[in-house]
């Protein structure tokens, strides 16, 4: 019996200083080539982002989440095209485990909304401590 397809993450961590336009080519091509040869599953834009270190001499990347099914054919054209994407500082193909929960929203206006619709952290400091 055939299964279907595992579900990939792949991220996408695109050169801040190349023009907007060349960035969604970028994308649209790596969406295209999915489309062709797998089915596209999700896409997450996470916006420009500081990075913990730098990658390739930049401290900011514009982060991007495509989730696909995919078999090994378009794994390695995948790898094989965005090593030699000009304006790509990093990318990250990685396999799901069946169950795994669905990515957190990090767009910078989910994250603002999630910071002020959470509630207060209670203080524990506040009661005495019974000994």
């Amino acid at each position: 019996m055939a299964s279907e397809a595992p579900v990939y993450d792949l991220i996408l961590l695109l050169d801040t200083t190349i023009e907007q336009e060349r960035r969604d080519t970028i994308l649209a091509n790596v969406e295209d080539a999915i489309d062709r040869a797998g089915e596209l599953v999700g896409r997450h834009d996470w916006g420009n982002r500081h990075t913990v270190y730098e990658v390739r001499k930049h401290s900011e990347a514009d982060y991007h989440l495509i989730q696909f099914r995919a078999s090994p054919a378009l794994l390695e054209q995948l790898d094989h095209n965005l090593k030699i994407t000009d304006g790509i500082l990093r990318f990250r193909i990685v396999k799901l485990r069946p169950g795994t929960p669905p990515p957190p929203d990090l767009r910078p206006a989910a994250m603002a909304a999630a910071a002020t619709a959470a509630p207060e952290p209670s203080s524990l400091d506040d009661e005495p401590i019974e000994r």
